[in-house]
C-alpha cells in the first residue's frame, strides 16, 4: 500500500494532536483512581460549549474526559457541542434557569447581562499574546471585577477565564486595504464584529455547524472568529483563500460558568478537581493554539497572505482608542477594565523584549 504523502498543514496538524494524548493531560485513564464508587448514583451535570464538535475535540473534550475519569464515579458530566441544547445566543439563560449546569463560553456570545460582557471574546487591540489574559487576572485584578460583576447576577458562578487563539480575518476574496473590507459578510465574535463594522464589515451570525456550508454557498465571505490553528483545524481554511495577517487582538477571553445551584451541591473535593482540569485545559489550549499559529502561517500552503498597508491600520489602533473610551464610559466597572488594559500595556511597552 502506498503510504499518503501529507500536506504541510497536514504534518503541522498531525503532529500537535499527539499533545492531546502526550501533553497536558496525558491519557484520560491514567488519571483514573481505583474502582471504589462512594455514592450510589453519581452526580450528572450537562455543559454545553460555545464551539463546534470538531474544535471542542480541542477546547473542551479532554479537560471533560479527565474529569470524567478522575472523579472515579462520583460524577459524571456530559459535553454538548454548540447549539446541541440550545442556541449559543441563550447559554447565558439556560443555565441560570438550570436547563444547563455549566457553560465553556465568552460573554459576547453567549449574551451575558453583565457589564463586563463586552470583554469576552475579542476585544480590540486589548491583548498581543495569549499569557496576556492570565496575567492581567493573575497580578492586575480583572479577576476580582469578573466575580465581582458574577455575583449581581442571580444563580450564575463564574470560575475561570483563560486565553485562546487571537483573532485574524480569512476570506474568500482578498484583504488588502480598508477599502477591501466593505460588504464582506463575516462569521465573528459580537465586540469584535460591532468594531469592525466601521470599515464596512457585516457581522453576520449563523449557528457554529452551518459556518462551512454558509461560506461555500456564499452566505458568508469569510470568517472573523479565530486564528491559523482553528481556521485550519476545523476546515474553513479549505474554502477560504486568504488570511489577513493584520491581528484585530492577540487573544480571546474565554471562561467558565456553572448554575450556582447545580455548582453548590458539588463537594468541594469535586469542586476542586473541576478547578483543576479547567487549569488544565488552559494550558492545554494556549500550548495548542500558539504551537500552530506561526507554523501554519508560515508553513500552511492552504491560503494566500495579505496585509493592510501600516499607515492605514495604524488608523484602526487608533479608532480603537475611541472604542476603549466609549466601553470606559457605560460603567464604572467597565472603566476599570479599560484602566487595567492600558497599565498593562503600558508595563509591556516599558519592559520591552521579550515582552513586546
Amino acid at each position: 500500500m502506498t503510504k499518503k504523502i501529507l500536506t504541510p498543514s497536514e504534518k503541522i496538524l498531525a503532529s500537535r494532536r499527539k499533545f492531546l494524548t502526550t501533553g497536558a493531560f496525558g491519557a484520560a485513564g491514567a488519571l483514573a483512581a481505583p474502582a471504589v464508587v462512594a455514592q450510589t448514583g453519581p452526580i450528572k451535570w450537562r455543559l454545553q460549549t460555545y464551539s463546534g464538535a470538531p474544535l471542542g475535540a480541542h477546547v473542551i473534550k479532554p479537560q471533560i474526559d479527565a474529569f470524567n475519569a478522575a472523579a472515579n464515579g462520583e460524577m459524571e458530566i456530559e459535553l454538548y457541542y454548540a447549539d446541541q441544547l440550545v442556541p449559543t445566543g441563550e447559554l447565558f439563560r439556560a443555565m441560570q434557569s438550570g436547563v444547563i449546569d455549566a457553560v465553556q463560553s465568552d460573554e459576547a456570545s453567549m449574551a451575558s447581562p453583565v457589564d463586563i460582557g463586552v470583554f469576552g471574546g475579542y476585544f480590540p487591540f486589548a491583548t498581543r499574546y495569549s499569557l496576556d489574559v492570565p496575567a492581567m487576572f493573575m497580578y492586575y485584578g480583572l479577576d476580582e471585577i469578573w466575580k465581582s460583576a458574577y455575583d449581581e447576577v442571580d444563580n450564575v458562578t463564574w470560575l475561570s477565564t483563560g486565553a485562546w487563539d487571537p483573532l485574524h480575518i480569512f476570506t474568500k476574496e482578498p484583504i488588502r486595504s480598508l477599502a477591501d473590507m466593505k460588504g464582506k459578510r463575516v462569521f465573528g465574535v459580537p465586540t469584535a464584529g460591532k468594531f469592525l463594522s466601521q470599515y464596512g464589515l457585516i457581522p453576520v451570525t449563523v449557528p457554529w455547524d452551518d459556518v462551512e456550508v454558509a461560506l461555500q454557498t456564499g452566505e458568508l465571505d469569510g470568517v472573523a472568529w479565530c486564528g491559523f490553528t482553528e481556521a485550519y483545524e476545523v476546515g474553513w481554511a479549505d474554502i477560504c483563500n486568504y488570511a489577513l495577517t493584520n491581528s484585530v487582538t492577540g487573544a480571546w477571553f474565554g471562561s467558565y460558568f456553572a448554575n450556582t445551584a447545580s455548582w453548590e451541591k458539588v463537594p468541594p473535593h469535586l469542586q476542586q478537581l473541576f478547578r483543576s482540569t479547567i487549569d488544565q485545559s488552559h494550558y492545554y489550549r494556549d500550548v495548542w493554539y500558539w504551537g500552530g499559529e506561526a507554523k501554519l502561517r508560515v508553513e500552511g500552503e492552504k491560503m494566500e497572505l495579505t496585509s493592510i498597508p501600516a499607515e492605514e491600520w495604524a488608523q484602526v489602533t487608533k479608532d480603537a482608542e475611541g472604542f476603549w473610551d466609549d466601553v470606559a464610559s457605560s460603567s464604572e466597572r467597565a472603566g476599570k477594565v479599560v484602566e487595567i488594559f492600558k497599565a498593562y500595556s503600558a508595563n509591556m511597552e516599558k519592559a520591552g523584549y521579550p515582552y513586546r
